[in-house]
């Protein structure tokens, strides 16, 4: 049952994270939807902290583990300092990082 609601909740989440970032895409070629989908993630993840074992599975396993993504995120700012963008390399890491803290913070405290 674990494995079947893991499964259904990536099955959302990855087509997710490929609209969302692809409607980005179209307007820019930074990597703005990547630093939504993990920020936005990180304050999912914090609201389901205190959740029930299937709910759990379904979002926070199922869901944003396949709707979020590190090696998206990392390719990014691969690409950036091939092309030594290296003022948006620094504002990426540092914006996802400072952010996606702060969501999950928001999210775990709105949950409790």
């Amino acid at each position: 049952m674990r494995g079947l609601l893991v499964a259904l909740g990536a099955a959302f989440g990855a087509p997710a994270r490929f609209l969302i970032d692809n409607q980005f895409r179209k307007y820019t070629d930074k990597p703005f939807g990547i630093f939504v989908i993990n920020v936005f993630g990180s304050f999912l993840i914090g609201l389901t902290v205190g959740s029930t074992e299937h709910w759990h599975d379904l979002l926070a396993i199922g869901f944003i583990g396949a709707f979020t993504t590190w090696s998206t995120f990392m390719l990014d700012l691969h690409l950036a300092f091939q092309l030594k963008r290296y003022k948006e390399v620094a504002i990426n890491l540092g914006a996802s990082l400072i952010f996606g803290l702060i969501a999950a913070w928001i999210g775990i405290h709105l949950a409790q």
